[in-house]
């Protein structure tokens, strides 16, 4: 016969043990952070205001009834979704230093496909995929059980009044907590923890609301052009090409981390030492880009309407506001435009909008040999392609001076292989890079080892500082006007660094170089380290003053 007691007893221990490990699980749930950097033994030790409040929540209501359920369905879901944005943040913190904004950053989702499929392989990502969404269910489910689990402690009246009473000040204080940490206002008494996951979701309530107004302002000084109708522009460059030439991952990081500033500043100096007796004149700066670790044409369309695009919806909305681009104002002013572009492998329609005469992607460069993993084609090849299909006869006797934008990717993640410089009498179609994009350990290998990822990434960007370097030696006999930059830093796990700061060279003409003395730039290839960034947005109208006869 059992004991209805011990019964009773054994029942109340279950579910007090039950209850227990879901609020264990609220409360992991509740303090996992956004940030690499809080993900530390101590983030276990905060105690997050929200938990009460759902706990008194869920003992206030009454069981199983049709409130509680609803209840229990918007904690779940508030829950779950917050925990995806806190992810979303996490690997945006990672790659971009920043933290996700849904309303710019959902091709990223895409962007981040495309790169895993490439990099590991489509069964690999889609199983990653798989995961995903397994433990997002999974989350969801555990949630669902951890309510369930409170609302079946079914209280006495008493207790469920006492709950519902307490549960307005401590609503009062997590709301408190929130305005404290985000300076609306200053607690008189320190709180005894942090409602975090609440204030993600008021954080990311308001950074909706500044995109909007971001946005609004953007539109309206897209339509404000000092330039437009001014003529004539660019004639002080004359007959010479123009390369707009953008080194995939080359920031700052490349010329201050102490990981990679021997081998680059070296190659620099290198570069220098070789141009300087054939006559070339250098100049180098910094400019801050409008983001990190991927995106870009962001910067390609910055540098090129002078207007700030640090996201896919502004870069949009520059698109269609009709602003002309460095590129329709040299078609305008007597040059033919182009864009070389390897990493294009799709339809690229935002090209009609960015004032170029030919687009040449990477199925019209020729190049016949094996991609380097993602990388479709090394930047020598690139080059060589330049001169073959664009760039072809004497500018202003046989053609037109060219202005260009060449985009260089052998520097872009995975960064393995890395391409070695052969002569460039020999590159053919590219198929004599077949042993190079064949060798060495695939990515899936490399990248279980971040240091040994950061030692890729710099002998990738020095395989194109050299590249350019050669290419740059290779034509100075009638030198084109080179305009060498980073299009960001890389992911700040391989920079290292907070800087939005890229290298940029201007290598040319000692008479075209001069022009842009007094941008305050170092004479040669090195920039000065303590030298401030121009926000690249204002390259474009600094251009346009030095090379033409107008000013606005």
């Amino acid at each position: 016969m059992t004991d209805a007691g011990a019964l009773t007893r054994n029942t109340g221990i279950g579910r007090a043990a039950a209850a227990l490990a879901a609020a264990l699980v609220f409360h992991l749930v509740l303090i996992l952070p956004n940030h690499p950097a809080a993900l530390t033994p101590r983030a276990l030790l905060l105690f997050p205001l929200e938990l009460p409040v759902i706990l008194l929540a869920l003992l206030a209501l009454p069981a199983r009834g049709a409130l509680s359920r609803l209840v229990r369905v918007v904690i779940v879901t508030f829950l779950t979704l917050l925990t995806l944005v806190k992810f979303a943040d996490f690997v945006t913190f990672v790659a971009y230093n920043r933290g996700f904004n849904p309303i710019v950053d959902l091709h990223l989702v895409e962007a981040a496909w495309h790169f895993g499929s490439g990099t590991l392989g489509t069964v690999a990502a889609a199983l990653a995929v798989l995961a995903l969404v397994g433990l997002y269910s999974g989350l969801a489910l555990l949630l669902w059980w951890a309510t369930g689990q409170w609302e079946a402690l079914d209280p006495a009246p008493l207790v469920r009044t006492g709950a519902a009473v307490a549960l307005l000040p401590g609503a009062v204080l997590a709301i408190g907590e929130i305005g404290d940490a985000m300076g609306r206002w200053s607690l008189p008494f320190e709180a005894p923890g942090a409602a975090f996951t609440a204030r993600v979701a008021v954080e990311r309530a308001g950074m909706l609301r500044e995109t909007a107004d971001r946005l609004a302002t953007f539109r309206a000084a897209a339509e404000t052009d000092p330039f437009a109708g001014a003529a004539p522009l660019l004639d002080r460059i004359g007959p010479r090409d123009v390369l707009v030439t953008f080194i995939e991952s080359y920031g700052a990081s490349s010329l201050t981390n102490a990981r990679y500033a021997p081998s680059h500043r070296a190659t620099l100096r290198a570069i220098e030492a070789r141009l300087a007796p054939a006559g070339l004149a250098m100049r180098s700066g910094w400019l801050e880009a409008p983001m990190i670790g991927g995106q870009s044409w962001l910067s390609h369309a910055t540098l090129a309407t002078g207007l700030w695009i640090p996201d896919q919806r502004t870069y949009g909305a520059a698109l269609k506001s009709g602003r002309q681009s460095l590129f329709d104002i040299a078609r305008a002013n007597g040059f033919e435009t182009a864009a070389v572009m390897p990493a294009i492998t799709m339809d690229w329609p935002e090209a009609e909008f960015m004032g170029f005469d030919r687009v040449l992607p990477a199925a019209a460069l020729g190049y016949q040999g094996q991609p380097f993993n993602w990388v479709t084609m090394p930047d020598q090849f690139t080059l060589a392609a330049l001169d073959r299909l664009v760039l072809p006869g004497q500018p202003g006797v046989s053609r037109a001076p060219i202005f260009a934008q060449v985009a260089l990717i052998s520097s872009h993640a995975p960064w393995t292989p890395v391409p070695e410089l052969i002569d460039w009498d020999e590159i053919g179609d590219g198929r004599v890079f077949d042993t190079i994009a064949t060798s060495g350990d695939p990515p899936e290998v490399v990248w279980r080892d971040r240091d040994r990822v950061r030692d890729q990434f710099r002998q990738a960007v020095d395989y194109s500082l050299r590249t350019v370097g050669d290419y740059a030696a290779r034509h100075s006999d009638i030198p084109p006007l080179l305009i060498v930059l980073g299009d960001h830093q890389p992911a700040q796990f391989v920079s290292e660094d907070d800087s939005f700061a890229v290298p940029v060279h201007v290598i040319g003409p000692p008479d075209l170089v001069d022009r842009v003395a007094d941008w305050g730039w170092t004479e040669g290839m090195l920039p000065d380290p303590e030298a401030g960034a121009l926000r690249m947005d204002s390259f474009r109208n600094r251009f346009l003053d030095a090379f033409s006869s107008v000013s606005p």
